[in-house]
């Protein structure tokens, strides 16, 4: 396997980052441009992290590439408030859906090894899938066109909190419940967590190893990630690794997860080791032709193509044409924007779940390609005079229509509605219990959940309840057991 390895040497002139108690010092690189770009403002490109530039806050890392060469990394804020640690280059961040990156380069390189096909139905590698009319495929599920519901939003419905632990085991069980897809494979594209974290398990199938080996044998190894791996053991512990936070009151709490999924998540790794992995996809270094094969998109069965790649989505930024990805889970936000055609890549990881990685890129992109970039696109203009406005949701006045138990097979799960102060409460298992509103005849929302109930000879028979990245589940009513 041939190997690209950039000059990033420039990083052993810094500190270990828990050397540093902190930020003062300000552990930085910078070289004076990328070559045959010119010298961008540093100072400007800390101004856009300046919020974040604290020593009691937790905040970000950030990695500007430039022809190969790391020419800007650092680190602001704290990676730890418990013992004052900050941020650097090196501080080792859970990335959220930045790892459908490398599981869908791990995909591509079984196909590539002739351990599995791209159109191999899901069910040849996970045989608890039941049998839908048309089987997604592997394909399907690279591309986000499978139509399997999210597996996180299944737990969701179940009544599970954030912080709740379950297995591989139980979102397989979980997934293999449900009787439909949420489209037939390849008409549509919605994201689901479910097809990534499924391509994992199928890595297990077909190479015999684990997602985390097979990773670290075919990727974080060859391209010298030496901080970097899918975290399949929530007690494994991690070197120079940084906290999560969320915002709460006046400060903050720690916001981190006992899940051990991965394949939709789960790769830790650090700006430093980011560098090999872009630098392997803008210059095809980590095997020939991978490159091209990962920002392939998806093309549905319309034969429209989509935006979405192999964990990688086409984009651009005023003008430029961007190839990239971000995450978002617990208190962790991840972003890694290309510009291929000017041998440009940024990185930004945090670990506050108030960031936005995502827009920090493109603010740094307006410093860093401020020669390249074209105008800002014009602010969208208020809404014309005389429009009509969409009424709100309303409070339940038939309330007793409504009362009672609902049971889903899919979800194996039931839902109490009851009458509670002349509202109508929805209870989920023994724990979520929310007020729902009317936004139509017999279509009723409560936490971006739409229900949808259906009747028989005038009585309310049952539901199906729509939530974003699961749609059309059904529910029962059940007969009163008086």
């Amino acid at each position: 396997m041939k190997r690209f390895k950039p000059a990033v040497l420039i990083l052993c002139c810094i500190p270990l980052a828990g050397a540093m108690a902190h930020p003062d010092a300000v552990q930085r690189w910078r070289l004076a441009s990328g070559p045959g770009l010119a010298t961008p403002d540093w100072d400007a490109v800390d101004e856009v992290f300046a919020a974040y530039d604290h020593t009691d806050t937790p905040g970000c890392a950030l990695g500007v590439v430039q022809g190969g060469e790391l020419v800007y990394a650092r680190g602001y804020g704290m990676a730890n408030l418990d013992y004052g640690i900050a941020i650097t280059p090196q501080s080792v961040f859970r990335t959220g859906s930045l790892a459908k990156q490398f599981t869908a380069a791990a995909i591509a390189i079984a196909v590539r090894e002739s351990a599995l096909s791209l159109d191999d139905p899901v069910r040849k590698w996970i045989q608890t899938l039941p049998s839908y009319p048309s089987d997604p495929t592997i394909r399907h599920m690279v591309h986000h066109t499978s139509g399997l519901r999210d597996y996180l939003t299944l737990m969701s419905l179940k009544g599970l909190r954030d912080d709740d632990f379950y297995t591989d085991a139980e979102v397989r069980e979980a997934v293999s419940r449900q009787r439909e897809l949420n489209f037939t494979p390849g008409a549509e594209y919605l994201y689901s967590n479910s097809g990534y974290f499924l391509l994992g398990q199928v890595i297990r199938e077909a190479a015999g190893m684990s997602l985390r080996e097979y990773a670290q044998e075919k990727i974080f190894g060859p391209l010298d990630m030496a901080h970097s791996h899918f975290h399949d053991d929530h007690n494994h512990i991690v070197h120079n690794r940084a906290t999560g936070y969320a915002p709460q009151g006046d400060g903050y709490r720690i916001s981190v997860t006992t899940l051990d999924m991965v394949g939709d998540g789960g790769v830790f790794t650090s700006i430093e080791d980011l560098v090999h992995w872009v630098n392997a996809l803008d210059y095809d270094g980590l095997d020939d032709g991978l490159t091209p094969m990962l920002e392939t998109r998806g093309v549905l069965n319309t034969g429209e193509t989509i935006p979405y790649a192999f964990g990688q989505s086409h984009g651009e930024h005023r003008g430029l044409r961007t190839v990239g990805h971000g995450g978002a889970f617990v208190g962790f936000r991840a972003d890694i924007t290309r510009f291929p055609d000017h041998g440009t890549s940024l990185m930004t990881i945090c670990n506050r779940s108030d960031s936005s990685p995502g827009r920090l890129n493109r603010r740094v992109a307006d410093v860093v390609l401020a020669e390249q970039v074209g105008p800002r696109a014009a602010a969208p203009s208020g809404r014309g005079r005389g429009a009509a406005s969409t009424p709100g949701p309303s409070p339940v006045t038939n309330i007793d229509d409504y009362v009672g138990s609902y049971y889903s097979e899919e979800l194996d799960v039931e839902y109490e509605f009851s009458r509670s102060d002349e509202r109508l409460g929805l209870r989920i298992g023994r724990r979520l219990r929310v007020e729902l509103l009317r936004i139509g005849v017999d279509t009723l929302v409560a936490r971006g959940r739409t229900f949808r109930f259906g009747r028989s000879g005038g009585r309310v028979t049952g539901f199906e309840v729509d939530a974003g990245r699961v749609q059309h589940v059904a529910f029962v009513r059940r007969e009163s057991r008086r």
